[in-house]
């Protein structure tokens, strides 16, 4: 496994790109400029490492979409490359700016543009719960969202994520319906505005930024249920395991989380650690309130309930999704950077076996930490297991002898497209739109490393 070059920083005219955007905020301070241009990349120590000394030149903070046309345009003109930004919740570099130039806050440009029964129209940088919690008054939610969402924006997660609480009965962005529009703006001399519908919209979907600034989505939306967080714990994994795929195939029962945990992961959630009783892996589930006895009857005499409360998002609470999903890696974290993570997908016609093959292959240095989702309509397992790291090399090893088994790897520890991707490479219509949208390459260069700039 080689590890990638990051793309060769140049000066740039600051000074002449300031006058061209006039009145469009700008931040200068090279150490705002630098948090600013940083994720969660650290996750990963490998890009701890390669990432450390990345920053941007200069922050620009359009307040609405005609400041983005302003701002790529001057850009364009002065070869200024671009990386738009947002809640910075990633974990592998996606919007941090590795040639510098501009880094474009979208955080500015939020509101709800318009709401009706099933969808909602939103602006890129509004903050994903602040969304949800401006449409639940008409009985609606979103269909999924990740487990940042208290800090993500919807922009952020689009551009960058691929599913999250919710797969388990909607499956992940790409699945038809789950993304129903978004307006994207070119960078060019002259920007040009877009509006992809569809299936379209899917070349911005996970592209990390690279296929046009989105300033505004339009988002399918569920009814909004009453949610209930539930922790049951078990005496092995595998008990965890097969009472989450019993309930994740369990379609009468409405539920938006499915999360098995191997012990010792629950020990490092020292606020549920009433919950969490030692040597025991657990099932964390979000069930809609009405569903909640149907749950339990399916886990009947298997496991003991150890929590169960109303969802809380309120600033001082920690709903429960914030212990799955990627925020399973960050609870170790917190107390222990000695750890990182991978990010598989199962296959689903062995997924049982798979899970458990891969459980004994490497027992206490891969800990299990599973998500039910639904991928192409069947219930299969995403992946978020905590790995005892040593070294890159060994890291490298235990990917390729996941992938050697037919267990599917997105590798968070690369910061390109291709290299992260399930499939290696960037997808063949993302690719081909940007020579539409951004023939100089100016859009967060380095991250789609197969691109060769049109012009």
């Amino acid at each position: 496994m080689t590890l990638h070059q990051r793309p060769e920083r140049a000066s740039h005219d600051l000074a002449a790109l300031e006058a061209l955007l006039g009145d469009i905020p700008v931040i200068r301070d090279p150490i705002l400029i630098r948090r600013r241009s940083r994720d969660f990349f650290w996750y990963s120590p490998i890009l701890a490492e390669q990432l450390k000394e990345v920053s941007a030149d200069i922050v620009v903070k359009p307040r609405d979409e005609s400041d983005v046309v302003r701002t790529v345009a001057a850009c364009a003109k002065l070869r200024i490359p671009v990386t738009a930004r947002a809640g910075g919740t990633g974990n592998y570099g996606q919007a941090m700016p590795l040639a510098g130039g501009v880094l474009l806050d979208m955080t500015d440009i939020t509101g709800v543009v318009w709401q009706k029964p099933g969808s909602v129209r939103v602006k890129a940088g509004t903050n994903i719960l602040a969304l949800d919690q401006a449409i639940r008054p008409n009985g609606f939610e979103l269909r999924m969202h990740p487990s940042t969402k208290r800090t993500a924006t919807i922009g952020g997660f689009v551009a960058g994520g691929s599913g999250g609480v919710g797969s388990v009965a909607y499956g992940g962005l790409r699945e038809p319906g789950n993304i129903l529009a978004a307006r994207i703006v070119t960078i060019e001399e002259e920007p040009r505005i877009l509006e992809l519908r569809q299936d379209a919209a899917q070349k911005v979907n996970r592209a990390y930024g690279t296929t046009g600034i989105i300033t505004e989505l339009e988002m399918p939306t569920a009814p909004a249920w009453p949610w209930i967080d539930v922790i049951v714990a078990f005496d092995s994994f595998a008990e965890a395991f097969r009472a989450g795929r019993d309930v994740a195939h369990a379609d009468g029962v409405v539920k938006k989380l499915v999360t098995p945990i191997a012990w010792p992961i629950p020990s490092q959630f020292t606020a549920l650690t009433e919950a969490c009783p030692e040597g025991k892996s657990i099932l964390v589930c979000m069930i809609a309130a009405p569903f909640l006895d149907s749950f339990r009857a399916i886990l009947a005499g298997r496991g003991s309930e150890t929590y169960a409360a109303p969802s809380r998002e309120e600033p001082t609470e920690t709903p429960l999704y914030e212990y799955a999903w990627n925020h399973t890696t960050l609870q170790w974290l917190k107390t222990d950077r000695s750890v990182t993570y991978l990010q598989l997908l199962y296959p689903q016609d062995r997924l049982e076996e798979s899970v458990m093959e891969m459980a004994a292959l490497f027992e206490g240095e891969v800990l299990p930490h599973l998500e039910f989702i639904r991928f192409a309509g069947r219930i299969t397992c995403s992946a978020l297991p905590i790995v005892r790291y040593t070294t890159p090399e060994r890291l490298f090893e235990i990917i390729r002898m996941h992938e050697e088994r037919g267990v599917m790897v997105a590798n968070p520890h690369v910061y390109g497209l291709e290299g992260g991707s399930r499939h290696k490479r960037a997808e063949a219509d993302q690719l081909g739109f940007k020579a539409e949208v951004d023939p100089m390459g100016l859009l967060n260069p380095g991250k789609m490393e197969s691109y060769v700039p049109v012009r």
